[in-house]
């Protein structure tokens, strides 16, 4: 078998590295070398340059790489000082070049390593492009012939599933995240308040982040991201919550909140934004649309009852397993990635 070299500029603590790449590692036997820039989860200004000797070392090791008998992944970008032409040689150098991407990175234009770049020239280079929804995969389509969807994968044996749907003393929703997307939450904010004023509801914050949430700071309670503990944190809550913006930016995201919520057997809300609108309609989700169909949506939610609840669940559950698990898309990630 070829050997399979990946290279992610985040190491596993990074979310689109570990379920793009680590995980699959873990899961399939194949021999691989990972390539990891820094092996962190950013590559900051201030990460960089508190150790210059390593970024140095890693900026050599990339270009010295020999990978011509090799298959390359490529996910998003190898570094995080390029403008495309690292990531281009990896792809033509390698046997087989597959390049992986998961959010509209041909969008992200700023700064003077625009991954914009890095975007168009690894897939222009690739053999074979993966994307993480349809949306993506259409874009990459205007410049490479080879392209698939694989959608980012859970697993649910690493969640606690739920399995008490009964009414709570006091309505808890979760959400799940990043520091950088906690943002969204305010644009839901009048439901929240409503359903916390109304009902007593409160919001437990899954995430790394320790920013104010403002008004929403009277029902959030926050609980620290960890690898160890987030699986069973999501089934002590009612409902997750994904509010999800309107715009091209989102629309090319890949509904990895909703996955994980799915995977728990929790029922789920969210805007139906790109491709959230079909994990919603596959996981019998609520989908609203305005800010007023939310404050409806979230108050009715709390009105069913716990069977209508747990058919939810079930639901959710069994569109996780058969459509975007590990366990589902194995086989085809294995003929993508290794050809076999």
């Amino acid at each position: 078998m070829t050997a399979l070299h990946t290279y992610t500029s985040y190491g596993r603590a990074a979310g689109s590295a570990r379920v793009r790449v680590f995980d699959w590692l873990d899961r399939v036997d194949v021999p691989a070398i990972s390539h990891s820039y820094l092996d962190g989860a950013n590559n900051s200004p201030r990460t960089l340059l508190r150790d210059p000797r390593r970024v140095l070392a890693a900026e050599s090791a990339l270009r010295r790489a020999s990978v011509r008998d090799a298959t390359v992944l490529v996910s998003r970008q190898a570094s995080p000082l390029s403008r495309g032409g690292v990531e281009a040689r990896l792809l033509r150098r390698a046997a087989t070049g597959v390049y992986d991407f998961d959010d509209a990175l041909y969008l992200d234009r700023r700064g003077p390593f625009p991954k914009a770049s890095i975007w168009r020239a690894a897939v222009s280079a690739a053999d074979r492009v993966i994307a993480g929804n349809a949306t993506l995969a259409e874009e990459a389509s205007r410049l490479n012939r080879d392209v698939l969807v694989i959608p980012s994968c859970v697993d649910p044996d690493q969640y606690t599933r739920k399995t008490d749907f009964a009414a709570q003393e006091t309505p808890r929703a979760v959400w799940i995240g990043s520091p950088a997307t906690e943002r969204y939450l305010g644009d839901i904010a009048p439901a929240l308040l409503r359903a916390h004023t109304e009902l007593g509801m409160r919001l437990t914050v899954i995430s790394a982040g320790r920013a104010s949430l403002g008004p929403l700071d009277a029902l959030v309670d926050r609980v620290e991201w960890s690898p160890l503990t987030f699986g069973s944190a999501l089934a002590t809550a009612d409902i997750g919550l994904m509010p999800t913006p309107d715009t091209p930016w989102a629309r090319g995201k890949c509904g990895y909140k909703l996955l994980q919520y799915g995977a728990a057997a929790l029922p789920m809300i969210g805007d139906p934004v790109g491709v959230n609108a079909e994990i919603l309609q596959r996981a019998d989700g609520l989908a609203p649309r305005t800010a007023g169909e939310w404050t409806d949506a979230l108050l009715g939610f709390f009105g069913e009852s716990a069977q209508r609840h747990r058919d939810r669940g079930n639901a959710g559950q069994r569109a996780v397993v058969e459509h975007y698990s590990f366990s589902a898309w194995e086989p085809v990630w294995r003929q993508a990635v290794v050809g076999a």
